[in-house]
Parts: structure tokens; C-alpha cells; sequence
């Protein structure tokens, strides 16, 4: 009787620690996911940059249809505000928690247009990127990279490309953008080498009136808070 009241309880005292070794390896796994999607998830806020915004301050009402105001001092101080803003340009803004201070503030309405550089082969021609509203991108006199699409992400620039060589398959190319102005596009990689990419619009061509998809733009405000 004795044998079988101790056998009980060894059993108990082993299904209550399998139990507990269970519980922890299902905790540890939904920690690991939880820290994959923070790491894949956007936390930039997009929008369009509003009339309450002012050389330090930034207002935006975002893709949500709210109103954000964010001071950009700090930004400022650190060059983290990228191509300046004007009322009604396109906006990716990464804030602090409490979204009252703008970290970095990138001019999503500069990107668009055709950037190129000199042929880093010979330099006889000029190659680059054609960057449009919507996300769709385009190769410009190149042939080996085939720009399909961009998008910010975190505050940075991704493209998704293809290569002509006979394999079809997608690939990431990840930027960190340095400088942006109505006339410079300037990257750099964000991979071990770090190298930098300087580009200017094509000479002669003019983006600033209307974009690629000939939409007419508004005309140039008087309220550009870029410094």
C-alpha cells in the first residue's frame, strides 16, 4: 500500500515538472515570434505634411486620417531631417514613444523622379533609377538590375529588384538615405561595404511641376521649413 501511495506521488511531482518545462518552451517560442515581428514591423508614420507646421514644428495628417505634431529640433541637430518639408509633401516620420519628437523625417514627395549616375563601369552613359508615386520603380538604361518596386521601411529606402541572369528572383536592396534636395539623391548601403551612391536628375529634365505619371502638381508654396 505504502509502495503504490509513493509510486503516486513520483508520478504527480513528474507530470507537474513536464508540464513546467512546456509552459516555459511555449513562453520562450512566443518571445522569439514576438521579437521577429517587432523587428519586421514598420514604425514609421506616413501622411502629408499640414498647415500647422513650422521650421521646428511638423504636422502631418497620416495615412489614417490623423493629426500628429511633432517638434523637429532634435532631428534638425542630428541632419535627420531629410529633403526639408513643405505643406502637402509626402512625409515618413519615425517619433520618439510619445510621439512629440520627430527622429527622423524623410521628404517622401522628393523622391520621385529619374535619379541617375555615371556608368560605375565606364562611365559613357548615365544609368540609374526612376522612382514614381504608388511604389513602382523602374530601371533607367540598365539592363542587368530591374527595379520593380520601393517603399520606405523603418526609414530607409528598399527596392526590390531582379537581375538578368537567367534566375528569377526577387532581392532587397536597403538604403540609408544621407542627403535628398530638389537636385541630389544621395544612398548608402546598408551592408558590411557601406558604399555610397551619389545621383542627380537627368540635365535639362525639371520634376518639380509635375510627376512622372503626369499629374500636375500644386505650384511651390511659400511655407518650406527646410533650412
Amino acid at each position: 500500500m505504502k509502495k503504490a501511495y509513493f509510486f503516486t506521488i513520483i508520478t504527480t511531482i513528474a507530470v507537474l515538472l513536464i508540464g513546467c518545462g512546456r509552459k516555459d518552451s511555449q513562453s520562450s517560442s512566443l518571445n522569439n515570434e514576438e521579437q521577429t515581428s517587432y523587428i519586421l514591423r514598420d514604425t514609421a508614420i506616413y501622411g502629408f505634411c499640414a498647415e500647422g507646421s513650422a521650421m521646428n514644428t511638423l504636422q502631418i495628417i497620416t495615412d489614417a486620417g490623423d493629426t500628429i505634431t511633432v517638434s523637429t529640433v532634435k532631428a534638425r541637430e542630428k541632419d535627420k531631417v531629410i529633403g526639408g518639408y513643405a505643406i502637402g509633401d509626402e512625409i515618413a516620420l519615425i517619433a520618439n514613444a510619445d510621439t512629440t519628437q520627430a527622429l527622423l523625417v524623410i521628404n517622401k514627395s522628393l523622391l520621385n523622379g529619374d535619379w541617375v549616375m555615371p556608368n560605375p563601369l565606364d562611365g559613357s552613359n548615365e544609368t540609374g533609377v526612376r522612382i514614381l508615386r504608388g511604389g513602382v520603380a523602374e530601371s533607367i538604361d540598365q539592363s542587368s538590375v530591374i527595379y520593380k518596386t520601393w517603399r520606405i521601411f523603418n526609414g530607409k529606402l528598399q527596392f526590390i529588384i531582379t537581375r538578368e541572369d537567367g534566375i528569377d528572383m526577387e532581392e532587397f536592396l536597403t538604403y540609408d538615405i544621407i542627403k535628398l534636395s530638389d537636385e541630389v539623391l544621395v544612398l548608402q548601403a546598408t551592408d558590411d561595404d557601406k558604399e555610397l551612391f551619389e545621383y542627380t536628375h537627368p540635365k535639362g529634365e525639371e520634376y518639380t511641376e509635375k510627376d512622372l505619371n503626369g499629374i500636375v502638381l500644386d505650384e511651390g508654396y511659400d511655407d518650406e521649413f527646410d533650412m
